[in-house]
């Protein structure tokens, strides 16, 4: 038994890091990952270079000697979460645990653990572009309506990334209404691009030639309050918005900007005969996640909010 539970285990935390990849709003951002070191546990280390500028070419003593530097930083993921769940022996047997296990919890991750890390990453990213204070890089005030050019918000977002010198691939994150006013103010004239995303390739609106990838609302705000699943009013855990959190409309930023890393400890998985709380399977996920920016790609980061400062 006890090898086949560990295969259970296998199967599950495979399938759900893979999934947390592909569903993730912002899944895209662990790409950015690759060349982070990560041995287990919560700490992490990303690599940091620097390189000095041009020197002037000498005719007789040739280039002027520069330097590199590369070294790597240490970080520790501050998202800690986890959640246990049983299933009643009576109610599930061995031969059909895998099929009935796997639904609740993919529907866990679905509906639970990726609606909370997406909202995480894009709070910490607003939050940092807010505490950054770079001029223009932050606009209070902007209602999404008809009333005003949805579009013309974006495009002067677009064009104040590109004037702190970045030219590279950007994306946006914008909310439901955010998209519908593109469309509607664009008359059908919005342009689609391929997307793809741990393996899946869609079709998202273009800006530029800057993909936008509809988000909901309720993960686009300044800040989150995590519930910690035990305390009197939180037992549902999760996330809410935060108490003086404002609304985002949307977020750009280049493609090589978040850094961003999910990990899944170890599942495990206990067996009815094994378990000594219940005659039932239970089944501990726990995930650790964060999220960072480097020093030389605060200014890269623009958003637009709904209400005033």
């Amino acid at each position: 038994m006890a090898i086949n539970t560990l295969a259970y285990a296998v199967i599950f935390q495979t399938s759900l890091d893979q999934l947390a990849v592909r569903e993730a709003v912002t899944g895209w951002m662990e790409a950015n990952a690759g060349k982070v070191k990560y041995s287990g546990g919560a700490e992490v280390k990303i690599p940091k270079m620097s390189v000095q500028g041009m020197g002037d070419y000498d005719r007789d003593d040739g280039y002027t000697q520069g330097s590199v530097t590369l070294e790597y930083e240490t970080r520790k993921m501050t998202q800690d979460r986890g959640r246990k769940f049983q299933l009643d022996a009576m109610d599930v047997d061995e031969t059909n645990f895998v099929a009935t296990a796997g639904a609740v919890m993919a529907e866990f991750q679905r509906t639970q653990v990726l609606p909370e890390i997406d909202a995480y990453r894009l709070s910490a990213l607003a939050k940092i572009a807010i505490d950054a204070k770079v001029a223009g890089m932050v606009q209070y005030g902007q209602e999404i309506n008809g009333a005003t050019s949805t579009l013309r918000k974006v495009k002067e977002g677009i064009a104040a990334i590109r004037d702190m010198g970045y030219n590279g691939p950007l994306v946006v994150h914008a909310t439901d209404t955010v998209c519908m006013e593109l469309d509607l103010e664009l008359a059908g004239k919005l342009q689609n691009t391929t997307w793809s995303q741990g393996g899946i390739d869609t079709q998202v609106p273009i800006v530029d030639n800057v993909p936008i990838i509809a988000t909901p609302a309720n993960r686009m705000v300044t800040a989150i309050t995590l519930y910690d699943g035990k305390t009197a009013g939180q037992e549902a855990g999760g996330y809410v918005k935060g108490s003086t959190a404002k609304s985002v409309n949307f977020e750009i930023m280049p493609r090589t900007t978040p850094l961003a890393i999910s990990k899944q400890d170890v599942m495990r998985i206990f067996d009815p005969l094994t378990n000594q709380k219940a005659n039932a399977w239970s089944m501990d996920y726990r995930r650790y996640h964060d999220i960072w920016v480097k020093d030389n790609a605060m200014n890269s980061l623009y958003v637009s909010i709904k209400e005033e400062e």
